[in-house]
């Protein structure tokens, strides 16, 4: 079969985020099993000529234009533009990775023009908005190809109803629940050396990196040989972080080493005792399951998606805001508690978030929706 992901960016910097991490390990296991998995999105921070693969999967790379000044919803490339039509028409399934922007719903709006048997996946990027220009797209096309898709993923329960009431009806695609996956990972070696708490995903207000930061001063209190690493792009709190980092008097135990390339991320997560994402309403974050998947447990807040596995399998500590930070943290570097949680994570990714597992739920909805569009 062949299949098309298409997503808005892939940078040197990551970021975009696990949009695109999802996106790659898709694309992966797809070939991995036979299938002619392709992705198309816009580049920037590349030299010329742009790259024709992305960490072996085959890629057809645009570079990044702004046209608006709208973060992310502001990008676009005529060329992408111009090749969508003749791009989707090459494809059996259409997976869409959407946001409101000029790359991903164009791609879709072409496929549905094409014909082609179109699926959704939002990762919660598509919620309900008063903005006035996410609001204008939604007239405009988010809730065409809600309405038209063959299948939307969906997440979460909440995704699904954030879902509808954007489209304003129950009138969505068909929904499937599709969790993320993460490929399998060697054993390794517990980490060596001091406590090494680890922060690694976009610096990002909703993210509170700053909390991280905030919690420091009482891990040290106890743990006085630990460290700290907020790593990441900057999304406008890396000045807050580091701000944070001086008030307190903590620039020897706490470093901002900017964003992770993916063999770097890997790294990092296995030489963290403890990694640490204080975000609030996270749908379903990769660099979480990446972690377990290495066996780095992990300390979530209420509001991740991820809380309730997290929680049900003893791999970390899920917390109700700054204040359990730092007890949790401590806690988890105890090293029978730690060994335990670390086994425990390791066999949640292995189980319920397998890739195996992620594909075989995938590949029956794309013959579902390629034998329904022959019929």
């Amino acid at each position: 079969m062949r299949v098309l992901h298409a997503v808005t960016l892939h940078s040197t910097t990551h970021a975009f985020g696990g949009p695109v991490r999802v996106a790659l390990n898709l694309c992966q296991g797809l070939r991995e099993r036979g299938h002619d998995a392709e992705l198309t999105a816009l580049a920037a921070g590349f030299p010329h000529p742009l790259p024709d693969d992305v960490e072996g999967v085959p890629a057809r790379l645009h570079q990044a234009r702004r046209v608006l000044p709208l973060g992310f919803s502001g990008l676009t490339s005529p060329s992408l533009l111009a090749g969508a039509h003749r791009l989707v028409r090459s494809a059996d399934v259409v997976h869409v990775h959407l946001a409101r922007d000029l790359v991903t719903l164009p791609v879709a709006l072409a496929a549905l023009r094409a014909g082609r048997p179109l699926v959704l996946q939002t990762h919660g990027m598509v919620d309900p908005s008063e903005r006035a220009a996410a609001r204008l797209l939604d007239v405009l096309a988010v809730r065409r190809v809600l309405r038209r898709a063959a299948a939307v993923l969906h997440l979460t329960s909440r995704e699904l109803r954030d879902l509808r009431a954007v489209v304003g009806s129950a009138d969505l695609g068909r929904a499937v629940r599709l969790v993320n996956g993460v490929p399998a990972q060697p054993a390794g070696p517990a980490p060596d050396g001091p406590p090494r708490v680890l922060y690694a995903a976009r610096l990002q207000a909703r993210k509170r990196p700053v909390d991280l930061v905030e919690a420091a001063p009482a891990i040290l209190a106890r743990r006085p040989d630990a460290t700290f690493v907020v790593a990441g792009p900057d999304e406008g709190e890396l000045a807050a972080v580091r701000r944070r980092i001086d008030e307190l008097g903590l620039q020897d135990r706490v470093s901002c080493p900017g964003p992770l390339t993916g063999a770097r991320m890997a790294e990092e997560l296995r030489r963290a005792h403890v990694y640490v994402l204080p975000s609030v309403d996270e749908p379903f974050p990769m660099s979480v399951l990446e972690s377990m998947a290495v066996g780095t447990p992990v300390v979530v807040t209420e509001s991740n998606g991820l809380a309730r596995d997290v929680e049900r399998a003893g791999a970390g500590r899920v917390v109700d805001g700054l204040d359990g930070i730092a007890p949790a943290v401590l806690g988890l570097l105890e090293p029978p508690v730690r060994r335990a949680a670390s086994a425990a994570a390791r066999a949640l990714t292995a189980g319920t978030f397998s890739m195996d597992a992620v594909l075989g739920t995938l590949l029956g909805v794309y013959e579902d929706v390629y034998t329904g569009s022959q019929a």
